[in-house]
């Protein structure tokens, strides 16, 4: 769960038509896939930088505005250091100050009586960076009446100026920014073509991101319907096989109780291999993460999105009389078996679809798309896959959980970054970063970007609450009794505490099922414990109730025996 999708800071009623017959390998492949952005926020870590007296500036993104010639040009960003006063935070005080380059460049020792033929009088100086301290290139910018000064980094990215603990002369008086190599090498280009004016300013972020808002609802909305969705295919197939028994017809061999054909349930080896596919495809993308790499999940992506797609549209036009008929006839296409005609009429705009949003990806609204498609993949793998009790729930929640904490804090200390967080954000490419996320643009926010959450954060969850629904409508609970509303509230919950700890901790990377994962479980577990149904949920996952077609001697019993 993030905040972010690009940040300068350094800081998946009718089954569908492939995954009805896919493995349980490839349903976990498509877990794996979820959980490659399941968590950890698109920006950078702070370095190790402990506050000293002249020295504790909080790390601030800066908006560097050009002019040249009087004429507005580019606008970079950059990354405000520890030390030296705080940036203006509004545009409208921050003042048009005339853009020089230093001599010499480094700005380690004083400048030439003339810098870029101009007397450094109230300017901002343009400096290379290295060969000394950024305190010290401040210093001597200050020493040569410079009013700011403005570093070029030697890396395509930001980096977080700080003081060495050892330094004690801190009284520095000028604002210092540090930009990436790229940005700070246009800004120099444009010294060539006039006179160039440069605006430093740092607007704030809003306190609450309406983005984040509209997020958190997405995710409980796209829960709550797979639930319902999941719930009603398990009562429609009990009702068939209550009929078939009625008429004394034998149950087919491969008639699942509780459940339909075409679904398929997690076990414990299942569960526990999630989070060894998880990892292995996670390095494996940290270590071939390239343009090309990206452009293959993309494709893949865009497949489960025509199959989710697709399958959602089935089943809402299906609820139509108008389209009925078509959903209820079917015609044998070769290699994928009996396909309704309603599923040959959507899936060519559904192609389409997927097709248009990966051509047109980056396009500023393609983010549309990008949710619906993932969307409806997820309600879709929420209605195939499903956990037959709450210990196998427990344990693949548990196990995602684990995942997220060591991918993206643990292997820091391993790989000297976090692995989760370098694929999510999609180093080493052009790209926004993976396309297994949902994301919404942050509207009011000066910095743009988009708030984001993975898939996994939504999927994994809603696999267990999806199980609540089921058992409820089983054992014919009402909502306040059961543990589908509980468990709803708990995913929200932990989702909006990840939201708080995100802005709490300046954006830094959060796995939301870091605290998803605990609320989800303590509360199942604490309901069952107290109702006395905490054994029947652990290990049958289904209600106790009596068969009366195979017992009918029981129909006036009391005690209630298990179904058969």
């Amino acid at each position: 769960m993030t905040r972010s999708a690009r940040n300068p800071n350094p800081i998946v009623h009718p089954p569908p038509l492939l995954m009805a017959r896919s493995s349980p390998a490839v349903l976990l492949l498509l877990l794996a896939l979820a959980g490659v952005a399941a968590a950890g926020d698109i920006v950078h870590q702070d370095d190790e930088a402990p506050k000293i007296p002249g020295c504790a500036n909080d790390f601030v993104l800066v908006k560097v505005q050009t002019w040249v010639n009087k004429k507005e040009k580019d606008e970079f960003v950059g990354v405000g250091a520890r030390f030296g006063p705080k940036i203006e935070s509004k545009e409208k005080h921050a003042n048009r100050t005339r853009l020089l380059l230093a001599q010499p460049s480094d700005c380690c020792t004083p400048p030439t009586a003339k810098v870029s033929g101009a007397k450094v009088s109230g300017d901002i100086l343009l400096v290379e960076r290295g060969l000394c301290r950024f305190t010290k290139k401040a210093k001597v910018a200050e020493s040569a009446g410079a009013s700011a000064i403005v570093i070029i980094n030697d890396k395509h990215e930001l980096y977080k100026m700080v003081c060495d603990r050892n330094e004690t002369d801190l009284d520095i008086g000028i604002p210092a920014v540090l930009l990436p190599k790229d940005a700070g090498s246009k800004l120099r280009s444009l010294l060539s073509s006039g006179e160039v004016l440069v605006q430093l300013y740092s607007p704030d972020r809003p306190l609450v991101d309406t983005a984040e808002v509209f997020l958190w609802l997405m995710a409980v909305g796209t829960i709550l319907c797979a639930s319902y969705w999941s719930a009603w295919s398990a009562r429609e197939a009990d009702i068939e096989q209550e009929k078939l028994l009625k008429d004394g017809h034998e149950i087919p061999p491969n008639h699942e109780a509780g459940g339909s054909s075409g679904m398929v349930d997690i076990n414990m080896a299942s569960a526990i291999l999630f989070v060894v596919i998880a990892s292995c495809f996670l390095i494996t993308l940290y270590r071939l993460m390239s343009h090309w790499f990206v452009e293959l999940l993309v494709v893949i992506f865009c497949i489960g999105g025509v199959e989710g797609l697709q399958t959602c549209l089935v089943a809402l036009l299906s609820m139509s009389r108008r389209f009925k008929p078509a959903a209820e006839s079917f015609v044998k296409v070769p290699f994928f078996g009996a396909v309704s005609y309603l599923t040959l009429a959507v899936c060519p705009f559904c192609i389409v679809f997927a097709v248009l949003w990966g051509v047109y990806r980056r396009l500023p609204f393609a983010w549309i798309g990008q949710d619906i498609l993932g969307i409806t993949l997820i309600v879709t793998v929420i209605q195939i896959v499903r956990i037959p009790n709450l210990k196998v729930g427990s344990a693949l929640l548990s196990c995602a959980f684990l995942y997220d904490i060591f991918w993206v804090f643990i292997s820091k200390m391993l790989f000297h970054e976090s692995v989760m967080i370098v694929v999510a954000r999609g180093d080493k490419t052009d790209e926004d970063g993976v396309p297994m996320l949902l994301k919404i643009p942050r509207m009011f926010d000066p910095w743009g970007g988009y708030s984001i959450i993975g898939f996994g954060d939504i999927l994994l969850p809603g696999l267990l609450i999806a199980f609540a629904l089921r058992y409820d409508w089983a054992a014919k609970k009402t909502l306040q009794s059961g543990y589908f509303l509980w468990s709803m509230v708990a995913y929200g919950s932990g989702l909006l505490i990840t939201y708080v700890a995100l802005n709490l901790m300046d954006g830094h990377g959060q796995p939301a099922l870091l605290y998803i994962v605990p609320f989800t479980i303590c509360t199942f577990l604490a309901l069952g414990m107290k109702r006395g149904e905490l054994r029947n949920l652990w290990t049958r996952g289904l209600p106790e109730r009596v068969c009366t077609h195979t017992h009918p001697s029981l129909k006036d019993t009391a005690d209630p025996v298990r179904s058969s």
